[in-house]
Formats: structure tokens, C-alpha cells, sequence
């Protein structure tokens, strides 16, 4: 088996680790232990030695994933976000911050690093900063500046083709957020389309009934029963993925 040296702590100790792009059989249960002890000694050098902000950040989502030490991996993401300025793991505090996880919960501390996990082009922070400056929580002094922001940082995500920014624009725009955002059918038929390319089913069909009552976009019945189709076509293949994934849930040993 191949091997190179990995460093640890004070960079006193080396121990020898197999090369983490193969060589191990993962559906042994010491081999897997093996292969996550080693990958956190990966993590913890390339970070902790080598300063990498992209490493710090996989440490963080180890204890996050592997550990469950979520303390740890909150002191991780913060710091990876104050000192490197890595984009991931200021919005990853910020949830954290959100939920209390590893840390106390402090509302406008996760806004804060969400907006700058957006700032520095994160679609992810993005998301999430918008969606909850358009929320009803106190964020802003002024409620107009803070929707406003919301709605930029949602574009921005969707710009990024993140998705689910996209949906979450169409919605606002389909019912209007009263006093602050007015209604817009046709800025609802351009993110819901947009969603509907990326696979959305029920952007799919909201696309449809736009279609079929002229809102937002020309009347067109042909138009309306196509993307009703296509709504009706990735529901199905949602439910297969879901039904499959349990299925070999319920078989694996």
C-alpha cells in the first residue's frame, strides 16, 4: 500500500497514512475508521500547518459530520471566516449562529456572517441572508432597507444559479410582500422558468398556469400543457429517486 508522511500538531510528529485517493475497502468497518482517522490528520494539517482556508473549512464540516463536535466546528468556521475570510464558512456560522449549534444563538450574529458569506460570493449565504432579511425578523433599522436587501442578495443567489433563490423569488414576486414588494407576474414567469430549467417540478407547473391564464406571459395553451407535462414528469422521477434510495436503505446489511 502506498504511504506518505502526514504531520500533526507542532509539526514534532509525523506518522505514516495510506494515500487517501484509494487503497481502502470502505464497506470494512476498520478500514473505514482507518480512512477517517487519516482524513482528519489530513484536515488538520493542511489547516492548521499550512493555513489553507479550503482545508480549514472540510476540518469544520468533519467535526460537524464525522465527530458530531459541533463546539469545535463552530470555532472552526468562525475563525476560518474572521481570519481567512472563507465565503463557505461565514455562511456556515451563520446557521450555526441561527440554531444555536456550538454556539449561543444570536439572531443578528447569523445574519451578519450570513450577509458576509454573500458579500464574498457565496450563492449559499446568499440564500440564506435574503430569504431571512425578507423574513419578518428585526434585522435592519429601517424594515424598506432590509427587504430591499433581501430581494438583492436572493438575485444575486439566483444569478449564481442557485436554485431554490430562484423559487424563493418567484414566490414573492407571484403574491408580493404588501407594503414593501409589489406583485410582478412577469418577473414570477422569468424565476419560476428559470427554476422549472433547473428541474424544479413545481416551478414546472406554476410556469403552466402562468401560461394557460396569460399571467405574466402570452396565453398559450400548447405552452401550458407542455410544462404541466414536464411538472408531472420530474414529480415522477423525484418519487423514483426516493423510492430507490429507500429501498437500498432498507437492504444494505
Amino acid at each position: 500500500m502506498n504511504t506518505h508522511a502526514c504531520q500533526v500538531g507542532n509539526g514534532q510528529k509525523w506518522v505514516k497514512c495510506k494515500r487517501l485517493n484509494g487503497g481502502y475497502n470502505l464497506k470494512d468497518a476498520d478500514e473505514v475508521k482507518e480512512y477517517l482517522k487519516n482524513l482528519h490528520i489530513e484536515y488538520q494539517f493542511g489547516c492548521l500547518n499550512e493555513k489553507r482556508p479550503d482545508v480549514c473549512h472540510l476540518l469544520g464540516d468533519y467535526n460537524d459530520a464525522i465527530k458530531q463536535d459541533y463546539n469545535e466546528a463552530a470555532k472552526i468556521y468562525k475563525d476560518n471566516c474572521d481570519t481567512r475570510n472563507y465565503n463557505k464558512s461565514c455562511t456556515k456560522y451563520g446557521e450555526y449562529s441561527f440554531a444555536g449549534r456550538g454556539c449561543e444563538k444570536n439572531i443578528q450574529e447569523a445574519f451578519k456572517y450570513m450577509r458576509k458569506g454573500c458579500e464574498l460570493n457565496d450563492p449559499k449565504g446568499c440564500l440564506d441572508a435574503g430569504a431571512f432579511a425578507v423574513s419578518d425578523e428585526k434585522l435592519e433599522k429601517s424594515r424598506d432597507t432590509q427587504v430591499s436587501l433581501g430581494i438583492q442578495m436572493l438575485r444575486k443567489a439566483c444569478d449564481a444559479n442557485e436554485e431554490r433563490a430562484c423559487f424563493y423569488l418567484s414566490g414573492i414576486f407571484l403574491k408580493g410582500i404588501e407594503g414593501f414588494v409589489e406583485k410582478n407576474m412577469r418577473e414570477a414567469y422569468v424565476f419560476s422558468l428559470k427554476c422549472c430549467e433547473a428541474g424544479n417540478p413545481y416551478a414546472c407547473a406554476n410556469v403552466s398556469m402562468m401560461h394557460k391564464n396569460g399571467d405574466g406571459v402570452q396565453k398559450n395553451e400548447e405552452m401550458a400543457k407542455a410544462f404541466k407535462t414536464r411538472s408531472t414528469e420530474l414529480l415522477k422521477d423525484i418519487r423514483e429517486a426516493k423510492r430507490q434510495l429507500k429501498f437500498q436503505q432498507g437492504i444494505n446489511p
